[in-house]
């Protein structure tokens, strides 16, 4: 006999409803801009979010070239990387790496906020980033979303 009223349903890959979202980063600070996108990817804001599982959605950032960062992080944050060899350690500040490549730096503050493991990789698939306003992702139809009512959903 089954008493219950209500039944946890656990969301999975085939159950998602994912949907292609486009965020405008003009004017946006770096680590809020990544925070919210994260939780987007992640699918957080869905009532069917499943730690488990890939359940967010897809998001499209463009205008990466005009984000803002606060005080004075184009000149000390800096970004390291390593080439693999003896003394192959490489810096470039904020305002450099932007000045190279703009992209970088919003798809490396998202990847930060994911989970370190094979769903976090997963998820991290689902991020689009693009320098301008054009991206080619038209037949997917995204939906603009404002990044301030994600604020009040958290």
């Amino acid at each position: 006999m089954d008493t219950l009223s209500y039944k946890t349903i656990s969301g999975n890959k085939e159950t998602a409803n994912k949907q292609w979202l486009l965020v405008d980063a003009e004017g946006q600070t770096l680590g809020r801009l990544a925070s919210k996108v994260a939780f987007m990817i992640r699918g957080k804001h869905k009532t069917n979010f499943t730690p488990h599982a890939d359940c967010g959605d897809n998001v499209i950032v463009i205008n990466a070239e005009k984000i803002s960062l606060t005080g004075n992080k184009w000149e000390d944050k800096t970004y390291i990387r390593h080439t693999g060899y003896p003394g192959g350690q490489r810096m470039l500040s904020a305002k450099e790496l932007m000045a190279k490549r703009p992209i970088r730096m919003v798809e490396m503050a998202v990847k930060g906020m994911l989970p370190k493991n094979k769903l976090g990789n997963a998820i991290y698939k689902n991020l689009k980033v693009y320098a301008g306003t054009e991206h080619n992702h038209d037949a997917q139809t995204p939906e603009k979303i404002n990044l301030d009512s994600i604020l009040n959903k958290q």
